[in-house]
Parts: C-alpha cells; sequence; structure tokens
C-alpha cells in the first residue's frame, strides 16, 4: 500500500509538472510608434517594428530586447535561438538604417523600441523591472547609447535607470563608425562625441557587462574600445561593471556570448528576487 500511494504520488508530481511546462508564442511586425507618427512617415510605418517571442502561460518574467546588427546600415530583427525556451521574452527590433536616414535615427527607434516594452511588457505578463537591452555590433550601440545617454530614453517617458542590464556584445563605445563617415572623419580617427556611449559613463547606470571577440580577431580597436569603457566606468564609481574577451572568436561572436547573456539575466533576476 505504500509503494502505491509513493508511486501515485511520484505520477501525481510528474503530471502537475508536465501540466506546468512553459509554452511560447510569437507575435510579429508589432508598430512600437503610435498610429499617428506611423501615418506621417512612411519609412517609420515600414520599418519600425518588432517580434515578441514570450511565455505565455507564465507571469512575471524577464525580457530581453535584442538590436540586430549590420553596421547601422542593414541588417533585420531576428530572436536569436540561443535565447529561446529560456524562461524569459526576447523582443527582435527593426531600426531606419542609413543612407535613408541620418544614422542618428536608429537610436531614436532603439528608445521607442524599449519604451514600448516598458508600457506594453505587463499585458504579456512580463516583469517592467527585469528588461534587459542587448544586441551585436550596431545593436550593441545601440544597447549602450541609449542605456548610458539618459536623454533618448527620457524624449519616451522612461528612466534608463529602470532598465535592468545592459550587455552590449561587440558594440563600439566610441562614436560609430557610420555616423563618423557622415562626417567625414576616419575609421582610424577615434571619436568621443555625443553619439559616443563612453561620454556618457556615470556611476548610477544599470548593470554594465562587456562582451567582445578576441582583441586580434575583433574589427578595428573594438575590444580596446570596451576595455576603456569598462575601466572608465568603474572610475565613475559604477560597481557592477564587467568585461568578456572571447579568445579565439572574432567579430562575430555571438554564439559563445549567449550563455553569458543568459548567465547576467538569471544573475540579475536571482539579486532582485534577494
Amino acid at each position: 500500500m505504500k509503494k502505491l500511494i509513493l508511486l501515485l504520488s511520484l505520477f501525481f508530481i510528474y503530471a502537475a509538472s508536465f501540466a506546468q511546462k512553459i509554452e511560447y508564442e510569437t507575435k510579429s511586425n508589432i508598430q512600437y510608434y503610435n498610429s499617428t507618427t506611423n501615418k506621417a512617415d512612411s519609412y517609420i510605418n515600414e520599418r519600425c517594428v518588432l517580434d515578441i517571442y514570450y511565455p505565455k502561460n507564465t507571469k512575471g518574467f524577464a525580457t530581453i530586447v535584442w538590436f540586430h546588427g549590420g553596421g547601422l546600415t542593414g541588417g533585420n530583427k531576428e530572436i536569436p535561438e540561443a535565447l529561446k525556451n529560456k524562461g524569459f521574452a526576447v523582443i527582435g527590433v527593426n531600426y531606419r538604417l542609413s543612407p535613408n536616414v541620418k544614422a542618428a535615427k536608429a537610436i531614436e527607434d532603439a528608445a521607442a523600441a524599449v519604451a514600448w516594452t516598458f508600457n506594453n511588457i505587463t499585458g504579456y505578463g512580463g516583469d517592467t523591472s527585469l528588461i534587459f537591452v542587448s544586441g551585436h555590433s550596431a545593436g550593441g550601440y545601440l544597447a549602450s547609447m541609449i542605456g548610458l545617454d539618459k536623454k533618448w530614453l527620457q524624449n519616451e517617458g522612461i528612466d534608463a535607470n529602470k532598465i535592468a542590464g545592459l550587455i552590449p556584445f561587440s558594440g563600439q563605445c566610441i562614436t560609430h563608425f557610420e555616423i563618423r563617415k557622415e562626417n567625414g572623419i576616419p575609421d582610424t580617427t577615434p571619436t568621443i562625441d555625443a553619439f559616443a556611449p563612453l561620454f556618457y559613463v556615470r556611476a548610477d547606470a544599470p548593470p554594465l557587462l562587456l562582451i567582445t571577440g578576441d582583441r586580434e580577431l575583433e574589427m578595428l580597436g573594438r575590444y580596446e574600445e570596451n576595455a576603456y569603457m569598462a575601466r572608465m566606468m568603474k572610475l565613475a564609481g559604477h560597481k557592477q561593471t564587467k568585461l568578456y574577451e572571447l579568445d579565439g572568436y572574432g567579430h562575430g561572436m555571438t554564439e559563445p556570448g549567449f550563455p553569458l547573456l543568459v548567465n547576467e539575466v538569471n544573475r540579475i533576476i536571482k539579486e532582485n528576487k534577494k
């Protein structure tokens, strides 16, 4: 009889866990500007959309906003496979591209997409205190810009310090080369102006995890920019800056980078629960 009770208990535990298995849903091409803005600008209407992949039968989950790379001149939104089935939502964002618009418009779009997330994720079951911003290359640059220069999100009514964590993959920390190109500044001339994340180092920024490829295999000066950013953030008094250099990997270092992103998200979730 005791064995039967034990077997039945195990069965019901298994059945309950199976019933609670997280299911995911994807909704595509959601416009993140308001209808008035979309109607007024055909390129915004076409380009400024996002996809959301989220756990549909659970609540209080974290969200990663992911910006694609492409030098601010190309690329398309994506939900990276390595971020799926991890218990949190992933939002892949399209933004306007140069030369159709000035490259700075991509920063405006990134801020608008993150603001959309803050304003709408609870409707999907997400937690606004657990919104992370990440991206690769140009996408990493956008993540850093809107997370460190608070004015972009302030324009959308959002405090950038509400971001749970910034995790740029191989993003430029000096002024982006496409913006320098627009102003006739060569790639080999390092520039730190209002379009450089390094211009906005501050102690009160969200946790910052910088990830790059091998310094000998990366794009021009990319590791060194990030190393300087890490150093200056620490000197400014920021307590949660980390830098990872992925030896043996070049600029396309997303595959080994994704587990570091997932670990950082889970670390901060755990910290927030204490």
